[in-house]
């Protein structure tokens, strides 16, 4: 390249060499941060831990979160003694497992006393208890319908007026499958995340010979046969005043381009009132998928929709489903980026997560001060102490850390790992806000990403789901397997009963089969809601 001859070219020419290696640097840090992630991602560990030195050169700043004294008040009764925390020695087996006991006795050669020759006799006994286990045992249940006939009628040559006893509905007509092999499959693929093929191999240990294509049919078929139920639960659902939602893809097999394309799933985790975790599948991650969902939510009320920040729910926000819904932000999503950008700088990092980090003191604060006031006189909700401290301690914090973002944004790249943090906690400050407006809110969308972990654990061993039919049926049954993992109801215990049920239960009556009402009704039965299956 030719030098140019006057001062002026050679100091435009200066700012401009200075310029590229500039946007140079900033490309190099961007693929090193950007390549940093993807490794972390593949082969590094999924917590976001904090090094404790950093974060005590903040030790200041945390300690003047520590809540103030509290007013002297009347006195009040000492709550009840807080239960003993768990220790790390052996746990104590659940009471209603069946138990054999077996006693061990002397022989007759060591009774005899070695001091007077006399026998000795029982004087108590010392108990030890082993855990023990049995393989799934299949069997077969025969189905005998009796025949009857009148005797006085043939004799006088008339009709035998012949009938046969109803056997009871089954949720797979004339199937093979009883409904405890099929809440075995149901369970073993979509919360034990067996492939098919697997499980049609431990199948064939117990001589029964299974094809994988019958065993997918069956899910199939149990989908179809809890689907009522499963739309109660998606009406439940739509009524809760706050949402929690997430979504993850799946590899969808797609004959038309024989390989796979990219589908979606979708949870939807209701308000304590409407407990439920509905699944939903979508061919695409298109904002329809959300907008089909939520149509008319919030009609009648303003509702909270809490989200990471796709672009799919701005219309949601903005009405065009019919409802008044609020947008509430995760401060993890926000975290998330912060995190990420700890090691391009290093400083500005680290001061970030400490105001996030007292933000998140302020929530177990309140978690503290509820179970410190269990079962005491004039107890308060959780959602009453959250709010009280949101406002007292979380709001300032807020505005200091909003000042410092303020400050700090013009001050770093914005396209560097930590600008762009920046820029994402300043795009969704509103958002992000609201959760101090609202008790029953939470901090975060943890919940959500954590019903999805299921998905993500899954598809490393299943791979893709065979169709959007096949997609479609595993929300059903993920719906089922999560609700009950959020009420602690056994999966396969339930599922054997309800799916035994549900084919002679009016639709009057098909609420009382919900996980959390099943428990309850479960309970005052005294029906076994813990199995172990293999």
């Amino acid at each position: 390249m030719a030098l140019p001859r006057d001062l002026a070219a050679c100091h435009a020419l200066i700012a401009q060499l200075i310029e590229q290696l500039h946007t140079s640097q900033q490309n190099q840090q961007r693929l090193e941060h950007r390549l940093e992630q993807i490794l972390r991602r593949m082969y590094g560990h999924s917590s976001e831990k904090l090094d404790a030195n950093q974060m005590a050169l903040f030790a200041g700043m945390l300690e003047a979160l520590k809540a103030p004294a509290a007013p002297a008040a009347e006195p009040t009764p000492a709550p009840a003694p807080a239960a003993p925390a768990k220790g790390h020695g052996r746990r104590r087996l659940p009471a209603d497992l069946p138990r054999q006991r077996i006693v061990h006795e002397l022989s007759e050669q060591e009774r005899p006393c070695p001091c007077c020759g006399k026998t000795r006799i029982v004087i108590g006994e010392e108990l030890s208890e082993q855990l023990d286990f049995e393989p799934a045992k299949l069997s077969v249940i025969e189905h005998v319908r009796l025949k009857y006939a009148c005797p006085a009628c043939e004799k006088q040559a008339q009709s035998p007026q012949i009938t046969t006893a109803e056997k009871p509905l089954s949720p797979i007509e004339k199937g093979l499958a009883a409904p405890g092999l099929l809440s075995y499959v149901i369970v073993s693929k979509y919360s034990d995340h067996l492939p098919l093929h697997r499980l049609e191999r431990i199948l064939k240990r117990h001589q029964i010979d299974l094809a994988r294509s019958t065993l997918g049919d069956w899910a199939a078929q149990s989908a179809e046969a809890l689907s009522p139920l499963y739309h109660l639960m998606v009406q439940d659902v739509l009524g809760s005043r706050i949402l929690w939602t997430d979504d993850t893809p799946v590899d969808v097999l797609d004959p038309t381009i024989k390989n796979t394309r990219t589908g979606r799933f979708w949870v939807y985790l209701g308000d304590p009132a409407h407990p439920q975790a509905v699944f939903v599948y979508t061919p695409s991650r298109s904002r329809d998928g959300p907008m089909r969902f939520l149509t008319g939510w919030g009609k009648d009320q303003r509702v909270y929709l809490q989200a990471d920040a796709f672009g799919g729910y701005d219309c949601i926000y903005a009405g065009l489903a019919g409802g008044q819904v609020i947008e509430v932000a995760c401060w993890a999503h926000a975290r998330r980026y912060v995190y990420e950008a700890r090691t391009s700088d290093v400083a500005a990092s680290a001061q970030a997560l400490a105001y996030i980090r007292m933000l998140y003191d302020v929530e177990d604060l309140a978690r503290q001060r509820f179970e410190q006031q269990a079962q005491a006189p004039g107890e308060l909700p959780l959602s009453a102490i959250r709010l009280a401290l949101r406002q007292e301690l979380a709001v300032p914090r807020l505005a200091e850390f909003k000042a410092w973002l303020d400050a700090q944004r013009g001050s770093v790249l914005p396209q560097s790992p930590m600008g762009q943090a920046i820029t994402y906690a300043l795009n969704q400050w509103d958002a992000l806000n609201v959760y101090v407006t609202d008790g029953e809110l939470t901090i975060d969308n943890n919940a959500s990403e954590n019903a999805l972990r299921r998905i993500a654990v899954g598809r490393a061993n299943w791979n893709f789901c065979g169709s959007d039919k096949g997609g479609a049926t595993a929300a059903v049954l993920y719906s089922f397997i999560a609700t009950c993992e959020r009420h602690q109801v056994e999966p396969w215990a339930y599922l054997r009963d309800v799916l035994t049920r549900i084919p002679a239960t009016p639709v009057s009556q098909l609420s009382q089969l919900l996980p959390h009402r099943w428990k309850k009704a479960a309970a005052s039965a005294s029906i076994p809601t813990a199995a172990i299956h293999a």
